[in-house]
């Protein structure tokens, strides 16, 4: 086992060294002070103060770091620097003599500089708390003294300004009580006179009358508004309902003509019909007209224009030219009057089925019959004249010329005593003739002669007849 009786020297030696290190710390741990920065060391003593404190008490200030303190030589306590508030509530008389209470707050600190430090040090030292009361006292004379000079008017305004003249007349005080005000602010006036009240009732009232104002102004421009848009609703509601109007009664207007439409239709191809039958009843009488002019009267013209001529020529002439004249009137008025009462019955039907109602059915009808009436009544008067015409020529021309009147009556005639000498075959089924065409010209001459035999008969009746109504009868002998 090595020796190790020669180590124990130094061994003790670091640990006395260690030791003595130990208790020099803790003894320079304990006699160390270091300042917070929110307050101040105030160190009293065996020590020096600094120019700032070398006047009255010899004191050293440390702020923002740390010294050295000596137990029992020397004492250390704090000065805090941290703000300080203080509720104002003063009772004040305006230069008008109105009462009035300021309510208000100080907001306020011990100065950084060493000597705002020293002298709140020799006033607030361990009784900090004090400092409330202090700054009351201040600031509640500056108060009284400054609103004493000043209106009610002038305090209502002028807040800022009352604040600054506080602050600025409290300032030495404060600062010889080492203090520094950061802060005054007049939170509130109360008015136990009513003074305030009474000054805003006429503002008020103003206020009161100009929002009165304002709001009929507003209530008449919104009710104008409400106006203009209810007549431009009741406009657009006028408009659509016009249009609507307009719509339906188109909607109306084409329903009515597609009802309309067939009736409409039939009617017109009746009318048509009853034009196209008008002129084929217009051709019909024409064409009977020409027959007859053909068939009868040009042969029994010419026949009577032969005998006149021997007779004389002229007079038959206008006998037959005024028999021409009657009976072309006579056809004329009644294809006028058949014309006449086919237009009557065309437009009665057309109106009827265009109106498609009972009462114009009826207009057109009584139409109808009133023009049938006319046409009749103008037809029967034609006749009438013609006949009369006819006659009355007749019986100058017996007066002239019997022997040719006497000839045309037979010509006129002549058709129907050929059908009367002709109608004993009319009930005959078959009828068989012998000989061919010789056997026809055998029959047919036949008839002819019997024709010729009763001509001279008829001719003495006729001549005896005519004799008769011209002379006067005789006197029965005596």
């Amino acid at each position: 086992m090595p020796d190790l009786s020669g180590f124990y020297p130094l061994i003790a030696t670091l640990i006395g060294a260690v030791v003595v290190v130990a208790v020099i710390w803790l003894a320079t741990k304990l006699m160390w002070k270091v300042a917070e920065p929110n307050e101040a060391l105030i160190i009293s003593g065996l020590t020096r103060g600094t120019l700032d404190t070398r006047e009255g008490m010899d004191f050293k200030i440390v702020t923002g770091k740390g010294a050295l303190v000596l137990p029992g030589l020397q004492t250390v306590r704090t000065l805090s620097l941290t703000l300080n508030e203080t509720e104002l509530k003063v009772s004040c008389v305006t230069s008008q003599g109105i009462q009035v209470i300021v309510e208000g707050v100080v907001i306020y600190k011990i100065g950084d500089a060493p000597p705002f430090i020293a002298n709140a040090a020799r006033r607030f030292l361990g009784q900090q708390p004090k400092m409330e009361s202090q700054v009351y006292n201040v600031f509640e004379g500056h108060l009284r003294s400054i609103i004493g000079s000043m209106t009610m008017e002038e305090i209502i305004r002028e807040r800022d300004k009352l604040a600054s003249q506080v602050r600025g007349a409290s300032g030495v005080e404060m600062e010889k009580l080492g203090l520094v005000v950061d802060s005054l602010q007049i939170k509130d006036l109360q008015d136990p006179t009513g003074y305030i009240q009474n000054i805003a009732k006429p503002h008020i009232a103003q206020v009161k009358m100009e929002a009165r104002i304002a709001e009929a102004t507003r209530n008449r421009e919104a009710a104008e508004k409400e106006a203009e848009a209810e007549a431009l609703i009741a406009d657009a509601q006028s408009v659509s309902a016009i249009r609507q109007s307009l719509a339906q009664a188109n909607a109306e207007r084409a329903k009515a003509n597609a009802a309309q439409a067939g009736p409409l239709a039939d009617a017109t191809a009746r009318q048509q019909v009853v034009v196209q039958e008008t002129e084929v009843a217009k051709l019909e009488a024409d064409r009977e007209e020409q027959k007859l002019q053909t068939t009868v009267r040009k042969p029994a013209d010419a026949k009577a224009y032969a005998k006149r001529t021997d007779a004389e020529g002229q007079k038959s002439a206008d006998i037959s030219a005024a028999e021409a004249l009657a009976r072309r009137t006579e056809l004329e008025a009644q294809a006028n009057a058949r014309r006449t009462e086919l237009q009557a019955q065309a437009n009665a039907t057309a109106a009827a089925a265009a109106a498609g109602a009972t009462r114009v059915t009826g207009e057109a009808e009584a139409a109808a019959t009133k023009a049938r009436g006319d046409a009749a009544a103008s037809a029967i008067k034609a006749k009438a004249l013609a006949e009369a015409d006819g006659i009355k020529a007749r019986a100058e021309a017996l007066g002239t010329n019997q022997e040719a009147v006497i000839s045309q009556q037979l010509a006129e005639t002549m058709p129907a005593i050929i059908a009367a000498a002709a109608a004993p075959f009319a009930h005959v089924g078959q009828l068989t003739v012998l000989n061919g065409g010789d056997g026809i010209n055998r029959m047919i001459g036949g008839i002819l002669a019997q024709v010729g035999d009763y001509l001279p008969a008829l001719r003495s009746a006729l001549r005896n007849g005519r004799d008769g109504a011209k002379q006067p009868p005789k006197a029965p002998d005596a």
